[in-house]
């Protein structure tokens, strides 16, 4: 399989024989199987691959263990991270990038892969700035990595949150309840979008598009009038109406209280929170993950640094970190349309 990587030409000549893989930020299932392709890819292509254990953390405290082919076996079923992962302060500073950086050099590193979200890509943007030669591999499951139609982990992600859906909409229609469902995304409302459209409903919430508490009512009271006895209302964790009072801690809970004024509704919150990042990856994140791995491994086979890896929905390709600083578009106002239009 091959990959649009690019030139030798681009790069650093230094001959590369020691590679480090870490996770880092907000876990994905499917990190698990990216580990395991960029160190069953990296041995064939006669690297020694190490791993590095909670993220930026651990490079900067120097956790760093060889891994070979049995090292990762077992674990492409398993969600979370072998590695374990962390958010590390210290790495957001000088100081600590300095500590990475004398790490790196300790344990003679020659390249690192990094898996992981925009805070994690901006991370190894950071370090082959500082001379490090890099490969970005996108993780994270709110699916807002620029220039990538898709992360790992998204797909289970939306598959946890259809599940819940499902589930919660047989108690809402037994007890003719508007249940409200808060799904993670802070800044994209990607997970609210598609996991609504496929889970059937009748109201989706996001942070790129915001509506008043008084439009979520109306559109509750118009689905009445029109037979709807129940209603599920998905909304992303980062949406805030412009009418919310300060008081509430979230939109989810502010919603829920204003439909409880209308008087004939009655309504319940579910926040799905962490469970949305757990669980077994389903195949497309195994299969995502697995080429990802393998791309990371080629491109620093050819020489390629200081870039990402996108998918565009068929192809895998090699990007500038540059791609970070631009916005992301995989929310498209016209799936938001669509649901409207199916769930009435």
């Amino acid at each position: 399989m091959s990959y649009d990587i690019p030139a030798k030409s681009e790069v650093a000549e230094k001959i590369m024989t020691r590679i480090g893989v870490l996770t880092s930020g907000g876990d994905a299932p499917g990190m698990n199987a990216a580990l395991r392709a960029c160190v069953r890819c990296g041995t064939d292509a006669g690297f020694s691959m190490f791993g590095i254990a909670r993220g930026y953390s651990g490079l900067i405290s120097g956790d760093v263990t060889v891994l070979d082919n049995r090292a990762v076996g077992g674990i492409i079923e398993r969600g979370g991270t072998l590695l374990r992962s962390a958010r590390s302060k210290e790495f957001m500073t000088d100081a600590g990038q300095q500590k990475a950086l004398a790490r790196i050099e300790e344990h003679g590193l020659d390249g690192l892969i990094v898996i992981g979200g925009n805070g994690s890509l901006r991370g190894a943007k950071r370090l082959c700035e500082m001379g490090v030669r890099t490969m970005g591999i996108p993780a994270s499951i709110d699916n807002d990595v620029p220039e990538s139609t898709m992360a790992i982990g998204v797909d289970t992600a939306l598959n946890t949150v259809v599940e819940c859906l499902d589930r919660l909409r047989d108690t809402a229609i037994a007890h003719e309840r508007a249940f409200v469902v808060e799904v993670m995304g802070r800044e994209s409302g990607y997970i609210a979008l598609m996991g609504g459209l496929a889970g059937g409903a009748e109201i989706i919430l996001l942070p790129e598009m915001p509506e008043s508490l008084e439009a979520v009512a109306r559109s509750v009271q118009s689905g009445m009038s029109l037979g709807k006895s129940h209603s599920i209302i998905v909304v992303a964790e980062g949406f805030k109406p412009p009418d919310m009072a300060p008081t509430f801690a979230s939109s989810a809970r502010a919603i829920c209280s204003h439909l409880d004024t209308l008087g004939n509704v009655e309504s319940r919150l579910t926040i799905l929170g962490h469970l949305q990042r757990g669980g077994s990856p389903t195949a497309f994140d195994r299969i995502l993950a697995s080429r990802f791995g393998e791309a990371a491994i080629q491109a620093l086979t050819a020489g390629s640094t200081g870039r990402m890896l996108r998918y565009d929905g068929r192809d895998i390709a090699a990007v500038d970190y540059a791609a970070l600083d631009t916005p992301c578009s995989n929310v498209d106002p016209d799936i938001l349309r669509l649901a409207d239009i199916v769930a009435h």
